[in-house]
Formats: C-alpha cells, sequence, structure tokens
C-alpha cells in the first residue's frame, strides 16, 4: 500500500506537462498532433493548458507520441499480493469478503 500525497488536479498537471514535453520532443507543433492524433486543436491546448482531455483523446495523443502502452499499467491488478508486514497483520486480514444479500429482521412483506 503506498501513500499519495499528490491531489488529482496535481496528476492531471504533471502528466499534460509530460505530454507537451514529449510533443515538443518530438518536434510536433500542437496543430501536427492534433491533425494526426484526430483530435481537436481546442481539446488539445486545454489539455496542455489545463489538464482537462476525455480519455479517448488522450489515448489517440498517446498513440501518436508513442507511448500508449504506458497505459496498459494503469489500475491492473497486481500480480502477487502484498507482502505482510508482520504475521499478526496476516492472520488480522479477512479471507474473503462476503455480500450482503439483505438487512437482518425485516420480513420483505411476506
Amino acid at each position: 500500500m503506498s501513500i499519495t500525497l499528490k491531489t488529482a488536479q496535481e496528476t492531471q498537471a504533471e502528466i499534460a506537462s509530460r505530454f507537451k514535453a514529449r510533443r515538443l520532443a518530438m518536434d510536433l507543433t500542437q496543430e501536427e498532433l492534433a491533425v494526426r492524433s484526430g483530435v481537436t486543436l481546442g481539446s488539445l491546448k486545454r489539455f496542455e493548458r489545463l489538464g482537462l482531455i476525455a480519455l479517448d483523446s488522450l489515448l489517440n495523443l498517446a498513440s501518436v507520441l508513442d507511448c500508449l502502452d504506458d497505459f496498459d499499467k494503469l489500475a491492473a491488478e497486481s500480480q502477487s499480493a502484498p507482502a505482510a508486514q508482520s504475521l499478526d497483520a496476516l492472520l488480522a486480514k479477512p479471507t474473503s469478503r462476503q455480500r450482503a444479500t439483505g438487512r437482518k429482521g425485516r420480513n420483505h412483506g411476506l
């Protein structure tokens, strides 16, 4: 378990900054990237300025900027369980979660 001290807005700004840096490193203007990706110029400008963009547009930009594979790890399940810090911590963890199917003590109109 990791602790994140960044806000969502800070993360948005960082991603937008990285995309802009990548665009500039590839010597692409905003207009060229917009045309190649199919993202409107206005959307690209708003993304670079505010970090706001639709997911499909972000993925289209990532494809042109050759970083689409970076999204494969996003919200992926871990291949291995996190290591327990102690035997007590491991034993204290529930083994499975049961879904509640109703409320106790109600006859549900029967």
